[in-house]
This record gives C-alpha cells, structure tokens and sequence, in this order.
C-alpha cells in the first residue's frame, strides 16, 4: 500500500516526465539494496542496461542511481556525486572515450570554461560500435572531423529530461544543425534515436546525457531518402505510383517501413504489375508500411501494435537487438533518421488485407472451408475481378456427417459464398443477402453479436481488394419452412398445434413475418387429461393469453444473446419473457430449453418442455388453476377471484389479405449490364399485400448498390 502511495505522488507530480517516473520506480524497485540504488534490466545478448519498471524474464542489474556514488563499507549509494563542470563529469558517469576525444580535439577547454552546455554523450560502448572507417576517419583528423562530430552532440543550454517533449527539435553547437528528440510514454527518451541510458548528470556548466550510439547529422527527408538510395527503387516507384511521394517530403513524424529491392524480388510474380493500375490498392501497399508518428527501434516494446496510414494495424516487436514486424523478423536496417522521421530497411514486403484477394484472407482457423472451395471447383466463380464475400465457417463445424455427401457440400458452400462485397459496416438488420446458389440469407444485428441465419460472426472480419470476409461459428443453412411445416413434421408438437388451432392462432405460424417462438414439446402437456385439455381448449381468452405468451416479435437465436445478461423480450400476449444465455445454452423464464434455433422463413423456434406463464398473471378460476397449476411447475400461479383475461382481438396479429395490390419485396441481386461491370440491383416482384389492421406503417432501410456506389432507401411497408 505504501509503494502505491508513493507512485502516485510520483505520477502526479508535475514536473517530472515519463524518464524521471521510470527512474524513481526504478529507485522503488531496488530499495531494499539500500538508499539511491536503481534497479535496471539488460537486454538479452547485449551490454545495453535500461531502467525499467518491470523485470519479468530478464536480468536485474543493481546500480547508483544517477547523481550519487558508493562509499565504502556502507550499503547503497549514499554519497552525492561531486558537481564538476562537463569535462571532469564525462570521466564520473564513465563516458571516456567522448573524455578523451575532447581532449584530442581541443573541446576539452571550451567545456571547461563557463557556460551552459547539454552533451549528448556516446557511451564507450557506442564508440566501440561505430563503424571503424568513420572511425578512424574522426580520429585522422581531431580538430575539423572530430570537433565537428562532438559540436554536434551539443546544446548551448542546459536540456534535462523533463524538459525534452516528444517531436522537438533543438539546434546543435555543430552549423546550427538540427537534433531530433522524442520522449515516448514509456519513459524512453531518445535524441536522433539514440537511447538516453544516464541522464540528467548535473555538471557546474551544464548537463550531460549518456547515449547509447553516436549520432550524425541529418539533412534531408523520407523522400530524399528514397530518392537516393538504389536498393529501394522498387519501393520508390511504388511510392511515386501511389502519389505518397510528396507527403514524404513534407514536415511530419513518420515511421517508414521500407521494404529493399530483393524484398520485392520474394514477391509472387506478376503480383506488383496485377495492381499497379489499381491506385486504391497500390496506395494501401504503400501506406501499409508507413506510420505517423516517430517510433525508434530503442522505444519499440514487444508486442506493441501501431495503426497504419492504411488504417489497419501492425504489430512491431523485438528479437534481442533485432527488431520484428507481425512476429517475423525482417528488418535490416534500423533507425535512418530523416528530417521528419525514422526509416527502417525490411526484406520483406508488407502486404495489407486490402491489397490482397479474398480467397488469401482465409485464415487457419477457416483453413478447412477454404480447401473445400478448392477442391469443389468453386474458385472459378472467386476471380480477382469479381466482387464477392465470403461466409468463412470455422474448420470444427466441418464434421464427418457435413463432408459424406457431396452434392450436399457443395450446396453448403455455396451457402457461404455472397455474389457482391458486403463489409461488416454494411449490414443491417432484416437484410437479404443473395448467395451464389441464389438463396436468400437474412441478417440479424443484436447489441454484441451480428449474425446471419443461425450462425454468428466472431471478431476477425477482414476486406480484400475485392470482396470481405467474414468469419463464421457454425455452417449456415438457409430456411425453407414455415414454423408451422416445421413443427408438423417434427410430430412431437401435436397438442401444441392443436391448440394453436383452437385458438385461432395457427396462421401465426403459416403466415410472412419475423417471430421467435418457444414451442413446448407434447411432453409438456402430459400431466394433462383429456378432460383438461377439453377445458383448457374451452376458455379461448384464456388459452389465447397462454399461448400468445409463447411468441415475440423479430428473431432472437441463442448467439445474438449477451453471455450471463437477462434479455427482457415482449411477448405478444403483452407481458415481458426473461431470456438468459449461459455455457452456451438458453434459459427462458428459468426454464431450460433444450433445443433452439430451429430457422423457419417466418422465425425461429426454440424448443421447450413446459408450458410458459406470467408470473404476475393471476388465473380467477379454480378449476382452470388446478389444470395450469399441473402444467405449469416452476412458479406459483396466483389466484384471484374474479379475474378476467384481457381480449386479444386475432385482427391484431392474424395478418388479412387484400387482393390486387403489389407490395415491393427489397433484395439485393447481382446484374450484368452492357459493359460487363457487376452491379447490384435491388428486384422488384409483385406480392400479394398483408397488413396488420390497427397498425401503423413501418419502414426500413435497404442498401441499393449500383455502379459501386452505395444508395440508402426508405421503403414503406403497409401491414
């Protein structure tokens, strides 16, 4: 609780930065080494040491923290580190080499002198690593090469840490060149993408920072970049293809991840030429790799994802001193700092989603349903100039009764397969989709879940260059009944349709509309004798209330239902049904339903063994109590003397015809026009009209694609 406390002190606190937080957290984590002690990880395969807040697999390093020494026989760090001016402090944090250097160059005197200075200072291990021409090319000649070299790890003022944002520029001490600073979130501070591993070592003129690397100068952007180097000339004229080049040179904070020449050589052959005439796609190619913000190799951690100028996302990560792209390790060449960002060199091209057909977007999880399209010969009605999407059901649903006939898989597939692009933003619900079979599929949008037919989409839909995926839990199969057809063949729902008829109720479950209907089995009336059932069928208001309670308006299936949530569905008898969704089985009312979402063209049904009541609902006969209190067993029926079910007049539910006048149906379907372009129309076939008397008109909303372009209609509907 303590160490919660303090850290949010620290957090609070205005002055500090995200460096100085990482710092103080990291003094937290290592305070039982004593006082002023830092805890710090290295990185694997490296000598590269960080202050962190978190060392879950790595190696933890105990060190002094900044301004303060050990002395002997005592714990920690207790000493205050002397103030000295920048020269003498380059020796005390252990930067010898840019000591020495400004000794050969004559810099010795000036950072000596009064004044304040910031230096950016290379470790020794930096200098080590520098490449050994430009090396000895700064040791040949100390007072031009090297002076310059050291001027430019310059500020003429004093730069703490707190006071470097992210994107700043500040003016070196070399020609009034620029320094490119950026302070990520995650406390990383880096100057030219060299990493801040010391910072803030107050000297009596000034500051000094350790750096992990030495830094050059910059002059020019992305695109001078690009412009000049040969081995990214593919990639250059991609650029200049998609019409990204001039953004490139403009101002900005931008991560380029820029694939080589041999990157493009891997590529399929004749991939880059198939969509150099699509600008859409070529320009999604090329902003795939791009980022808008700044994000050096130092400030990357693993698993960190980025959105893309494409708007999709990639995931950048780490590989000890190696930097990955989506898991795969691929960059060559990290950190070119460019005016307005960083550049990266990769030896592989990216490719989004968006530059790719729709039959590469099949993932492993639907590796099966692509194999059978293959196999059944259907990629042919798949070509890359066609629009289409695809229905991708996960490989578990494929079974050993699913794959014995063919004939029947191949209909199945079909059933997956959508003539036009339709991405998920585009779908509504009680839309019609039309298959390449030419069936008719039906959407439903509930508030977690979007769902065609029975089956429902997991998270993961994607859009290719021409068409979408969408991925599927279960197979869908099309409705071809009425609810009536199928609880009649079915044969176990005889009372139940008995009653309905009764009732005068059975054109509900004949007639057009969108119900959900919990059906109870003759099992759930077996208690009930013959002289029951005589009596129960004799008091029609009674009977009507009971059955009516059984039915709600629009289609309700088990995966549009939030998990462990209670739905409340109004029923047309008028009182509401509880319906709750849990391990992946259904509750209504409390009461188990054993088997759901049986699709009919007019519902769905879900299948249940007792009778459904309202539990508010008093019965105000007691002969007809003791029927229902036999049927009924999961509530306790109230009695009140006298009580009167409400009249529901059938003309509010039983649909009536009127002849003569054509109702417009709204589907969409694919035409061929003159030219050959797929287009989508929206067929207009005359129906006989129903309507609901006492009702108000509805409209919904249709999508009409034509030529490319999407149209929203209102269409009236009378009832």
């Amino acid at each position: 609780l303590k160490l919660l406390l303090i850290l949010n002190i620290i957090y609070r606190s205005v002055d500090s930065s995200a460096y100085d937080k990482i710092v103080t957290h990291s003094r937290i984590r290592a305070r039982k080494e004593g006082p002023n002690v830092c805890a710090l990880q290295q990185v694997e395969g490296t000598k590269k040491k960080y202050f962190s807040t978190f060392f879950p697999t790595l190696e933890i390093l105990y060190e002094c923290c900044p301004g303060y020494m050990k002395l002997d026989g005592m714990k920690g760090c207790p000493a205050v580190a002397p103030i000295e001016n920048v020269y003498d402090t380059l020796g005390l944090v252990k930067a010898e080499t840019t000591q020495r250097y400004s000794d050969m160059s004559k810099l010795r005197q000036e950072i000596e002198s009064t004044g304040t200075f910031t230096v950016f200072a290379p470790s020794n291990e930096a200098w080590d690593e520098l490449n050994p021409t430009a090396r000895a090319a700064l040791e040949d000649n100390v007072n031009i090469e090297l002076f310059n070299a050291l001027h430019y790890h310059m500020v003429n003022h004093r730069l703490m840490t707190k006071d470097m944002k992210n994107g700043m520029t500040v003016t070196s001490m070399y020609n009034d060149q620029a320094i490119f600073i950026n302070h990520y979130p995650n406390g990383v501070v880096t100057v030219n993408c060299a990493r801040i591993i010391h910072g803030n070592q107050i000297a009596t003129n000034g500051v000094v920072h350790v750096i992990d690397r030495v830094i050059r100068s910059v002059t020019g952007t992305i695109k001078d970049y690009l412009e000049s180097e040969e081995e990214l000339s593919s990639f250059n004229n991609a650029v200049f293809i998609a019409g990204v080049m001039d953004k490139l040179g403009q101002p900005g904070q931008f991560t380029l991840f820029a694939p080589t020449n041999e990157a493009f050589d891997k590529l399929t052959p004749g991939f880059m030429e198939s969509i150099f005439e699509n600008e859409p796609v070529i320009k999604a190619l090329v902003t795939y790799h791009l980022l808008n913000s700044v994000q050096c190799a130092e400030a990357i951690m693993a698993g960190s994802v980025y959105e893309t100028e494409e708007g999709s996302t990639i995931e950048i990560g780490c590989d000890g001193d190696s930097l990955t792209v989506n898991g795969i390790k691929m960059v060559l060449k990290k950190d070119i700092v460019a005016s307005n960002g960083v550049i990266h060199l990769i030896d592989q091209v990216l490719i989004p989603d968006s530059a790719k057909e729709v039959r590469e977007l099949v993932g492993k999880s639907q590796s099966t349903f692509g194999d059978l399209v293959s196999e059944m010969g259907l990629t042919s009605s798949l070509s890359s100039d066609t629009q289409y999407t695809l229905l991708a059901p996960l490989n578990a649903v494929f079974t050993d009764e699913v794959m014995a006939d063919d004939e029947y898989l191949r209909i199945i597939l079909q059933n997956h397969m959508l003539k036009l692009k339709i991405s998920l933003s585009m779908l509504f619900n009680g839309q019609l989709l039309e298959t390449l079979s030419g069936q008719l599929l039906r959407v439903f949008i509930y508030r977690t879940a979007v769902c065609i037919e029975s089956a429902c989409m997991v998270r993961g839909s994607k859009e290719g260059m021409n068409g979408a995926l969408h991925v599927m839990t279960s197979l869908i199969k099309p409705a071809d009944k009425t609810a009536f057809e199928l609880l009649d063949a079915d044969g176990n729902f005889k009372i139940f349709l008995s009653l309905m008829e009764t009732a005068g109720l059975e054109d509900l479950l004949k007639q057009n509309g969108s119900y959900t209907i919990f059906a109870p089995t003759d099992e759930a009336f077996e208690a009930l004798g013959a002289d029951d059932l005589d009596l129960l069928k004799g008091d029609v208001k009674a009977l009507r209330n009971i059955l009516l309670y059984h039915f709600s308006e629009g289609i309700i299936i088990n995966g549009g239902l939030e998990a462990k949530v209670t739905n409340l569905l109004k029923t047309l008898q008028g009182k509401p049904l509880q319906l709750k969704s849990e391990n992946n089985s259904i509750r209504v009312n409390s009461v188990e339903i054993p088997k759901s979402d049986l699709m009919a063209i007019n519902g769905v049904v879900h299948v249940v063994k007792n009778v459904l009541y309202p539990a508010d609902l008093p019965v105000g006969r007691q002969d007809l109590l003791l029927v229902l209190q036999k049927l009924i067993k999961y509530i306790e029926i109230k009695f009140v003397s006298g009580f009167t079910y409400a009249e529901i007049p059938l003309t509010f539910i039983i649909t009536t015809v009127i002849e003569g006048k054509p109702s417009i149906k709204q589907v969409t379907r694919v035409i061929k026009p003159a030219g050959s372009k797929v287009v989508a129309e929206v067929d207009q076939s005359t129906k006989t009209v129903t309507r609901v008397i006492g009702r108000q008109p509805s409209m919904s909303k249709v999508t009409r694609i034509i030529g490319g372009k999407l149209k929203n209609m209102c269409i009236w509907k009378m009832y």
